[in-house]
C-alpha cells in the first residue's frame, strides 16, 4: 500500500494533480468558488467598499479563532472565548469610566482578565481533570455572569481613544482588519517558530507519546488555554471599539463560529493539525458568506442552514483529504520545499481571484439601476411577533409604494446588526431604516451610513450619536409610565407586583423598565417584591414566574416589558391569571390581544406596530427622494383592556 500510496502520488496525471491540489488547499477552493458565486449573483459584491467591510466582519470572528486555533490543534476545545471577549471589554470599559481608571491600564487589566479566565480553564482541564467541553462551558456561563453582573445588565460607553480600533487609518483601511492581520501573524510565529507551538503539535497528535517523552503536558495546556483567554480578550476590545460600547451580551454564539472558521480551515477536530493561515481562510468564507447573503436579501434563519451545510462539507473534505493521503502537516514542520510550494498556491489564488474581480466587475458594469427605490430594514430580531408585524406592515407599504424592500434579522446581536447596516452601506441603497438591537451600538454604523449620504430612519427605538432623518417610534419610558398607572389602579393602589424584564442591555427594556418605575412613584402602596430577567421569551417567561411563585405565592401583579414572557407568566400563574393575580404586558401584539380578550391578561401598553413599518417606509422613500420628514413620528401608545380591545387594530 505504501508504494501504491508513493507511485500515485509521485507519477500523478494532470487530473490528479488538480484534484491533489484542490484537496490539500479545500478551504482555499471554497473561498475562490464563493466569491466567483457571489460576485456574479451580486454587482454589490465586489465594490472596494464592500470587500473591506468583509474584512472588518471577518476580524473578530479571525481573533477568537486564532486563539481556538492553539486548543483545537492540542485536541481540545473552548466554548468560553465569546464570554471572557464579552467580559474583557466590560471590565475595561467598567475600568476606565465607572472607576476612572487610566485608560492603558484598564487594557492591561482587560487583557489579564482573559488571561486569567483562560489559566483557570486549563486548570481545571489539566489538574482538575474536567473534560474540556465541560470545563469551558461552566466558564462560557460564568464569564457571562459577570458581565451582566459588573455591567447591571446595560451597555458601558467605550473610551474614546480605544474607540479608534473601530475606525480607519487614512479614511479606508479598517483598523480591525490591521488587527487580524497582525494576529494571524503572531498565532502563525507560534505555532511554527515556538516551543510552545510545537508541544501544541505533540500533544494533539499523541498526547501520552508527548508525556512519556518528557513534555511537561500539564503545563503547556496552562499556557495554550491562557493563549486562547488572551485572543479572546483582544477580540472581545476591537469588537467593542466597533460597537464604542461594551454590550454584557456581545459575542453570544461566537464560539461556535471561531470553532467553525478552525475546522474549515483544514483543523482536525481529534488534534495534530491546524494552522494559522487555514484558520484566516475559514473566517473569512464565513464572512463572505453572511455579506453575500445579506446582499441577496436571504433570511438569516436560512443563512444558518446554509453556514451548517458548509461546516459539514469542510469535515467532509478533511475526511477524504485523508482518505487521499494528503494530510496536512504541523506548521513549520513541512518538507523542504514546502513553504515555497504553498506560496506559490497562494499567489496562484490572488492571481485568479484578481482575474476575477476584473471579469465580474466588467459584467456588472453599466448594469446599475436608480436606488431611490431600494431601502433596506434591519430589524433587531424577528423570534418576536411584535418584530413581525412590523415587519408585515413595511412590507405592505413597500409593496403599494414600488419600493425594493431588503429586510435582515440581527438576532439580537448588535454585531450582526452593524454588519447588516454596513452591507446596505456600501451597497448604495437609497436609504435605510434601522430597529437598533441597542442605541449606543448602532451609531458607528449609521455615522458611516451618514458619510455615505444615505437617509436613515429609525424604527420603535433611536440612535444614539448619530443623524437619522425621522425616528418613527412610540414613546417606550410613556408606556412603561401607563402600564404603571393601570396596575395601581387595578390593585386599588396597594399589593405585591414582580416584574419580568427584557433582554439585558436592550434600549426597550431599559427604557419601559425605567418608565413603569417612575410611574409607580406616585404609588407608594405597590411594592416590587422581584424583578427578573425572561429575555422578551414566553419559554422564558414560564419558567422564570414559577420559580418567582415559590417565593412570592401571595403577590397580586404582573408586570412583563413584552407580551410573549407576559403570556409565559399567565401560563405559569394557571387558574390565578386574571383573578388574583394581574397580568400586563407591552407590545399589543395578536396573541397578547387574544389573552387580554379572554380575561387571563388584564391589559397590555399596546403599540402599532404595522403602523410603526408603514410609516416608517414612507419616511424612509421620502427621505430618499429629497422630501422633507419629520424628523420624530409618534405613533400612539394606549393600554387596552378587556373593555376596548374589540375596538383596537393593532
Amino acid at each position: 500500500m505504501a508504494t501504491d500510496t508513493l507511485k500515485s502520488t509521485t507519477g500523478a496525471s494532470g487530473a490528479s494533480a488538480v484534484r491533489r491540489l484542490l484537496l490539500d488547499n479545500g478551504a482555499l477552493t471554497a473561498l475562490i468558488a464563493l466569491v466567483i458565486a457571489m460576485s456574479a449573483l451580486s454587482g454589490d459584491f465586489l465594490t472596494t467598499d464592500n470587500l473591506l467591510n468583509i474584512g472588518v466582519q471577518a476580524a473578530v470572528t479571525a481573533i477568537l479563532a486564532f486563539g481556538v486555533t492553539f486548543v483545537i490543534v492540542s485536541a481540545g476545545i473552548d466554548l468560553s472565548v465569546g464570554s471572557v471577549a464579552a467580559l474583557s471589554a466590560t471590565v475595561l470599559a467598567w475600568m476606565a469610566t465607572s472607576q476612572g481608571v487610566p485608560v492603558w491600564i484598564a487594557v492591561i487589566l482587560a487583557i489579564a482578565t482573559g488571561i486569567a479566565c483562560g489559566l483557570v480553564n486549563g486548570v481545571l482541564i489539566s489538574y482538575g481533570k474536567l473534560p474540556p467541553f465541560i470545563a469551558t462551558l461552566a466558564m462560557l456561563s460564568v464569564g457571562r455572569g459577570l458581565s451582566l453582573v459588573i455591567s447591571q445588565g446595560s451597555p458601558i460607553a467605550f473610551p474614546e481613544s480605544v474607540s479608534h480600533l473601530g475606525d480607519t487609518l487614512g479614511g479606508w483601511l479598517p483598523v480591525p482588519v490591521l488587527v487580524m492581520v497582525v494576529m494571524g501573524l503572531i498565532t502563525a510565529l507560534i505555532l511554527g517558530r515556538t516551543y510552545i507551538g510545537r508541544s501544541m503539535y505533540a500533544i494533539g497528535g499523541n498526547e501520552e507519546a508527548a508525556r512519556l517523552s518528557g513534555l511537561r503536558v500539564k503545563r503547556q495546556k496552562l499556557a495554550i488555554y491562557a493563549l486562547s483567554g488572551l485572543f479572546a480578550a483582544a477580540a472581545g476590545i476591537v469588537l467593542a471599539s466597533r460597537l464604542s460600547s461594551a454590550q454584557p451580551q456581545a459575542a453570544q454564539g461566537y464560539e461556535l463560529d471561531a470553532i467553525a472558521a478552525v475546522v474549515i480551515g483544514g483543523a482536525s477536530l481529534a488534534g495534530g493539525t491546524g494552522k494559522a493561515s487555514g484558520t484566516l481562510i475559514g473566517a473569512l468564507i464565513l464572512a463572505v458568506l453572511r455579506n453575500g447573503l445579506n446582499l441577496l436579501s436571504v433570511s438569516a434563519f436560512w443563512q444558518q442552514v446554509v453556514i451548517g451545510v458548509v461546516i459539514a462539507l469542510a469535515v467532509l473534505l478533511d475526511t477524504l483529504r485523508r482518505k487521499a493521503g494528503a494530510t496536512p502537516v504541523a506548521a513549520g514542520t513541512g518538507a523542504p520545499g514546502g513553504r515555497g510550494k504553498q506560496a506559490a498556491t497562494y499567489i496562484i489564488a490572488a492571481v485568479v481571484a484578481a482575474a476575477i474581480v476584473g471579469a465580474m466587475s466588467f459584467l456588472h458594469n453599466g448594469s446599475s439601476s436608480s436606488a431611490t427605490k431600494k431601502v433596506g430594514l434591519s430589524l433587531s430580531t424577528l423570534n418576536n411577533p411584535f418584530f413581525v408585524q412590523i415587519e408585515a406592515g413595511a412590507k405592505a407599504e413597500a409593496k403599494k409604494l414600488g419600493v425594493d424592500l431588503t429586510v435582515t434579522d440581527a438576532q439580537n446581536d448588535a454585531s450582526q446588526q452593524a454588519n447588516q447596516l454596513q452591507n446596505f452601506t456600501s451597497s448604495g441603497l437609497g436609504s435605510i431604516i434601522v430597529n437598533p438591537v441597542d442605541s449606543d451600538a448602532a451609531g458607528p454604523a449609521v455615522r458611516s451610513a451618514n458619510k455615505a449620504g444615505i437617509p436613515v430612519v429609525g424604527v420603535d427605538r433611536g440612535v444614539n450619536k448619530a443623524d437619522t432623518a425621522a425616528l418613527v417610534a412610540s414613546d417606550n419610558i410613556a408606556g412603561g409610565k401607563l402600564g404603571a398607572k393601570a396596575m395601581a389602579e387595578k390593585l386599588g393602589g396597594k399589593g405585591k407586583i414582580v416584574i419580568l424584564q427584557g433582554l439585558a442591555g436592550t434600549s426597550a427594556s431599559r427604557e419601559r423598565g425605567a418608565g413603569f418605575a417612575e410611574g409607580l412613584k406616585a404609588y407608594p402602596g405597590i411594592e416590587v417584591v422581584a424583578r427578573q430577567p425572561a429575555d422578551f421569551d414566553r419559554t422564558k417567561g414560564l419558567d422564570v414566574m414559577t420559580n418567582l411563585l415559590q417565593a412570592h405565592p401571595d403577590i397580586q401583579g404582573v408586570f412583563a416589558e413584552n407580551d410573549e414572557m407576559a403570556l409565559g407568566a399567565v401560563k405559569a400563574l394557571g387558574s390565578k391569571a386574571g383573578t388574583s393575580v394581574s397580568v400586563i404586558g407591552f407590545d399589543g401584539e395578536p396573541d397578547g390581544l387574544k389573552a387580554v380578550k379572554d380575561g387571563t391578561m388584564y391589559a397590555s401598553v399596546a403599540q402599532q406596530p404595522k403602523e410603526l413599518g408603514r410609516i416608517a417606509v414612507e419616511n424612509a422613500l421620502n427621505a430618499a427622494e429629497g422630501k422633507k420628514v419629520e424628523k420624530t413620528v409618534m405613533v400612539p401608545v394606549k393600554v387596552v383592556t378587556k373593555e376596548n380591545v374589540s375596538g383596537f387594530g393593532g
